[in-house]
Parts: structure tokens; C-alpha cells; sequence
């Protein structure tokens, strides 16, 4: 900004937000420029030229990832819904298998089941879920009744725990942890900067890696976040991505598809999981197609859970 504008700013009052901005700035673009010089490439990569600090601007501030999930709002589908639940040996004690269909018109989406079968403790006499999970991913691929008045828009803010409670907090809370992985999530203690994988306190406890490859026969640039080997004791602890790794589109750099694994354990909570997510296109709108989790966590005071759900979309509409 040239200093005859930023005079004219201050004089009409709002000059240290605008400084504040350009310092901001300033920090994320030096940020970035360390990080990059911590990235190992291969020689395709090299070849290519590719930008490093500025695709890693790119990652950390990528949203399309988050709106795939929120075009789901706004399209018809169906859905082959698979969750099962297990005790501590590894046998089944719960479980749902449904196919459903959603149907948006007239600016609302309602669903229908064209079959459901559930097994051993899953539900209740209402039909409440009593597991955690399975809440989870209700929340993500069922709807309730009838819902109006939604929209795919990502907004400024983004997703934002504080502003909610109960399951719904803890729902926003696990949507950032695989939507903003280069954030901090309010609200969940004892975590603080360690769910950020771009945080310069941790990024030294990483190794980060971009290639370019093949994905399902589109050319794609994958970056890969793994946490260093021999990781122990106080390190350990300062982490919660164990790995994750992410195709981007080489033209656009839209997320093709991403594969997790987090673990985190403070005493009062713990948890694993491994999570991942193909997307694909339905006309210019990026959508998640299949969605596999297997997760193990327990928060005290509540029963451990051990589950595993697989989410099938197709006939988007």
C-alpha cells in the first residue's frame, strides 16, 4: 500500500487494523517461506517449478474440501450407509445398513429410506442412536424431517465451535479437525496449537513431503504430512496428525481426495482414527462420493466407543 493511502487510512481512524492486516500478512508469507524449506520434493515436482511456499498457502487456506461436504446440502443423492460398532476383542455388537435417498426441491431436502436394518444396541426404543458415532455420522449424510433455507457458501468465518454446544460443538469440533487441518480448535482442552500441522511449534515434529502423481487417472499433486519416526514422550504429545495426505487437482488445486490418521491421548481423553474421502464433480459442484472411517475414542465419564462406518453417494441429482 503506498504511505499516501495509508495516511489518508489513519486519518480516518482505521489505520491499526490495517496495520494489523499487512503484519498479518507479512507473518503467514515468512510462515510459509519456512515451511517450504522444510518440504522435500521429488525431481517431477522440482521439475515442474511448482511454487512451494504459495501451495502451501494454498493447502492452509483451502476451503473447497469443506464445501464439498456443504454441496450436500443443496443436492438430491442416495446413499449407501453402512456402520458397525465393536466391543474390545474386536467382535460386533452393533450395527446399521440402510440405503436413503434425499430429495432437494423448492430450496429444501428432505430423505427417504428405501430399506434400514439395524442389529444389537444401536438404536433405542425411539429410535435414538446410543452410540456417539453413529450420531456423527447422522449429522453428516441424514436429514431430519424437512430442512429450508441452506446453502453451500463457505463463509469468512468458517466453522466455529463457540458459537454452538452440546453434540452440535462436538460436531463442528471434529468437522475442523479434517476440514482445518492448518487451524487451532477452540474448545477442546489440553489440545490447544496441536490440531494446527502448519504451527511452528510442531512442524519441526514433521516431515512433509509433495509429489506428482496419478489419482484415479487424473494427474494430481500429493502432499503428504507424516509425523518424523521415533517420535516419544513429550514430542509425541505435541501431535494429533499421525499422517495425512491430500491429492490436489494440478490445474486448479481442488482436493481429490484425502486419507487421515490422528491420535491423541491426554488422560481425560483419548482417541485414534483413520478417515478417508474420495470426491468427485457432479457438474462444476465438488461432492464426497465415499467416506470410510474407523475410529476408537473415549472422553471420561463416557463409555469407550469402537466403530467403523462407510458412506457410498452416487445419483446425485
Amino acid at each position: 500500500m503506498k504511505p499516501g493511502f495509508l495516511f489518508v487510512f489513519c486519518l480516518l481512524g482505521i489505520c491499526g487494523s490495517l496495520l494489523a492486516q499487512q503484519d498479518e500478512q507479512l507473518q503467514d508469507s515468512l510462515e510459509n517461506e519456512r515451511l517450504a524449506q522444510m518440504v522435500t520434493l521429488s525431481e517431477v515436482v522440482t521439475n515442474n517449478k511448482l511454487n512451494v511456499p504459495s501451495f502451501i498457502d494454498r493447502v492452509k487456506k483451502d476451503t473447497t474440501f469443506y464445501k464439498a461436504f456443504k454441496n450436500l446440502r443443496i443436492l438430491s443423492f442416495s446413499s449407501l450407509n453402512n456402520i458397525v460398532m465393536k466391543d474390545k476383542r474386536g467382535a460386533q455388537i452393533a450395527s446399521l445398513n440402510s440405503k436413503t435417498h434425499q430429495v432437494y426441491k423448492d430450496d429444501c431436502r428432505t430423505m427417504t429410506k428405501e430399506y434400514e436394518k439395524t442389529t444389537g444396541d444401536m438404536t433405542d426404543g425411539e429410535g435414538n442412536y446410543n452410540y456417539y458415532t453413529a450420531e456423527l455420522y447422522a449429522g453428516l449424510f441424514f436429514t431430519a424431517g424437512k430442512v429450508c433455507g441452506e446453502n453451500n457458501i463457505v463463509g469468512a468465518a468458517g466453522l466455529n465451535p463457540k458459537s454452538k454446544s452440546g453434540i452440535a460443538k462436538r460436531k463442528e469440533q471434529l468437522k475442523m479437525l479434517f476440514f482445518n487441518p492448518g487451524k487451532r480448535i477452540p474448545g477442546i482442552p489440553l489440545m490447544g496449537e496441536k490440531s494446527n500441522v502448519f504451527d511452528p511449534r510442531v512442524a519441526d515434529l514433521y516431515d512433509y513431503t509433495i509429489d506428482y502423481v496419478s489419482y484415479k487417472g487424473q494427474r494430481a499433486y500429493k502432499f503428504e504430512i507424516k509425523a518424523k519416526e521415533g517420535l516419544s514422550g513429550s514430542d509425541r504429545n505435541k501431535i494429533v496428525y499421525d499422517n495425512m495426505t491430500t491429492w490436489f487437482n494440478d490445474h486448479n488445486f481442488e482436493i481429490m481426495g484425502r486419507t487421515y490418521a490422528l491420535s491423541y491421548n491426554t488422560g481425560a481423553y483419548d482417541f485414534n482414527v483413520q478417515m478417508e474421502v474420495e470426491l468427485t464433480h457432479v457438474g462444476k459442484l465438488l461432492v464426497p462420493s465415499v467416506l470410510r472411517y474407523i475410529g476408537n475414542w473415549d472422553i471420561i465419564f463416557k463409555k469407550r466407543e469402537r466403530g467403523l462406518f462407510t458412506a457410498t453417494l452416487f445419483n446425485f441429482r
